[in-house]
């Protein structure tokens, strides 16, 4: 008998700033709303996270400073690079989304962009909180115990 195909998500671009200076509350899977040249230099990898966040505009979640470089053979067609792009969630998750972040110090942020089972982009966002000097050197410091045990086992073995 044959396994049925899990197809795997394919991550293409990944926020991980964002994990060293965030700590995540919820986590979203979101739709965007891409031109046909965006579609093709997303499928290439041209993507960039690192200056991105997500804001609200008339009730409805925009991402803003996504990075998405220009199509190649996108000629008069391209793209403007970092252009505000409208993220795609049901209204029960963004008006939850918009009584929180009214809340002091929670902002939403992208983590990461992937293609999902059936071949669409989406992107995977966060409730988060700025994470203080303390828990930043927090992280580390576990960081670096996980590394020398993981290394200490691989010595064992």
């Amino acid at each position: 008998m044959d396994k049925p195909k899990v197809r795997e998500i394919k991550v293409i671009a990944e926020n991980r700033k964002a994990r060293y200076q965030y700590i995540f509350i919820d986590r979203y899977k979101a739709g965007i709303i891409l031109s046909g040249t965006e579609v093709k230099a997303v499928r290439y990898g041209k993507v960039s996270l690192s200056d991105a966040y997500c804001a609200f505009k008339d009730d409805e979640l925009w991402i803003m400073n996504l990075h998405i470089s220009e199509y190649k053979q996108g000629g008069i067609y391209n793209h403007e690079p970092k252009r505000d792009r409208k993220l795609l969630l049901k209204r029960r998750e963004l008006r939850k989304l918009q009584t929180k972040v009214k809340e002091k110090g929670l902002t939403i942020i992208p983590i990461e962009v992937f293609l999902s089972e059936k071949n669409l982009i989406k992107i995977e966002i966060s409730l988060a909180k700025g994470k203080s000097a303390f828990n930043k050197k927090e992280s580390i410091r576990q960081k670096d115990q996980k590394r020398d045990l993981d290394r200490a086992l691989k010595d064992y073995r």
